[in-house]
C-alpha cells in the first residue's frame, strides 16, 4: 500500500527526516527537564492526562476532516491503533512522569541512552529487521558520547549513581517505547494528523481513570503561573509537534535508522543546562557532543543496496 502524503505538503520540513528527528529530540529533552521540574507541583497522572487531552483538543480542529476520511481504515484496524495509543501515549508517558517523581534527571538521561537498543530489539522480534553493522557501530559510538557527557568524562562517576524504583520504572518506559517505535514504523496508511489525533484522544482515555483516582486521593493540580506554562509546553512541543515529527521521521527512514537520534536527548539536555541554568561548558561536553553526532550520522545513513 502506498504511504499517504504528509500534511502541510507545501512544507519541505516534512520531507527532511534528519531535521524532524533532531527537533523531536530537542522537544523531548525539554520534556525530561520540565517533567522533573514539575514533579513537586503537578502530580504525574495529572501531567500525563492534561498533556494529551490538551494536545488532542489542539489537534482536533486541524485533524477533523482527515479523521472523517480515514475513519473506515481506522475502524477496520482498531486493534493495532489502540495498541499504539496504549503504548506510545498512555503507558510510555504516564510511567515516565511517575518515574521522574523518584529518580533524577541525570539517571533518566543515563537510562535514555539504552533507548535505541530496545527499538532494535523489537524491530528484530516483530519484523525480523536487523541492525546493519554500520548502524550498530554508530549506536555504540553515540552511546560512548552520551556516557562521556553524563559521567563528565570520569568512569568513577558510575560509582556515585544510585538507582531506585523510579529508575526501574523509567527502564520499563523505554522498553515500551521501543515496542511503539518498531510498531509505528509499519503503521497503517493514514494521514499524519488523523493518526496522531486518534492516538492522543484514545491514549488520554486510558490515563483518565488514573487521573480521577489521583484526584480522589487528594492530589489536585493548581493552575497558576508555574503550572500553566508547563502544561502548555508539554501539550504543544513534546506531544503534538514531537510525535508528528517522530512518526514522520520513522516513516521516512525506518525505526532502526531513527533510533540513534534518541542519543541527542542528553546532548540537548546538557546544552539546556548550560544555556538556561548557567552551568559551565567543559571539554567532556565537546568530546561527548562530537561522539554523539558522529555516531548518529554513521547509524542514520541509508544502507547501500546490494
Amino acid at each position: 500500500m502506498t504511504p499517504p502524503k504528509p500534511p502541510f505538503r507545501s512544507l519541505r520540513l516534512m520531507e527532511r527526516p534528519y531535521l524532524l528527528l533532531c527537533l523531536t529530540m530537542l522537544f523531548w529533552a525539554g520534556n525530561i527537564v520540565i517533567g522533573r521540574y514539575a514533579a513537586g507541583q503537578i502530580p504525574p497522572m495529572a501531567l500525563s492526562y492534561l498533556r494529551w487531552q490538551l494536545a488532542f483538543l489542539t489537534l482536533l480542529p486541524f485533524a477533523w476532516s482527515d479523521l472523517v476520511e480515514d475513519w473506515p481504515v481506522i475502524r477496520q484496524n482498531l486493534g493495532p491503533m489502540i495498541v499504539l495509543s496504549f503504548t506510545g501515549v498512555a503507558t510510555f508517558n504516564t510511567l515516565g512522569y511517575w518515574s521522574l517523581q523518584y529518580t533524577t534527571a541525570l539517571n533518566a538521561l543515563l537510562l535514555q541512552s539504552s533507548g535505541p537498543l530496545y527499538v532494535a530489539l523489537f524491530a528484530l522480534v516483530l519484523f525480523n529487521v536487523r541492525l546493519t553493522w554500520m548502524q550498530a557501530f554508530g549506536i555504540v559510538i553515540s552511546l560512548m558520547g552520551v556516557l562521556t557527557i553524563i559521567l563528565q568524562g570520569r568512569l568513577s562517576a558510575l560509582l556515585q549513581i544510585h538507582f531506585n524504583k523510579g529508575d526501574i520504572g523509567y527502564t520499563v518506559t523505554l522498553f515500551v517505547f521501543g515496542f511503539y517505535s518498531a510498531l509505528a514504523s509499519r503503521r497503517l496508511a493514514l494521514k499524519q494528523l488523523s493518526f496522531l489525533a486518534f492516538n492522543c484522544g484514545v491514549g488520554s482515555l486510558f490515563i483518565l481513570p488514573l487521573f480521577l483516582w489521583e484526584m480522589y486521593t487528594g492530589r489536585v493540580t493548581s493552575l497558576n503561573a508555574h503550572t500553566i506554562p508547563v502544561l502548555v509546553y508539554v501539550a504543544i512541543f513534546p506531544s503534538t509537534l514531537a510525535y508528528l515529527f517522530y512518526n514522520r521521521g520513522i516513516e521516512l527512514i525506518g525505526a532502526n535508522r531513527s533510533a540513534p537520534f534518541l542519543h541527542l536527548i542528553p546532548v540537548f539536555g546538557s546544552v539546556m543546562a548550560i544555556g538556561l541554568l548557567g552551568e559551565e561548558l567543559h571539554l567532556y561536553h565537546i568530546v561527548g557532543y562530537a561522539l554523539v553526532f558522529a555516531g548518529v550520522v554513521i547509524a542514520a545513513r541509508k544502507p547501500k543496496q546490494a
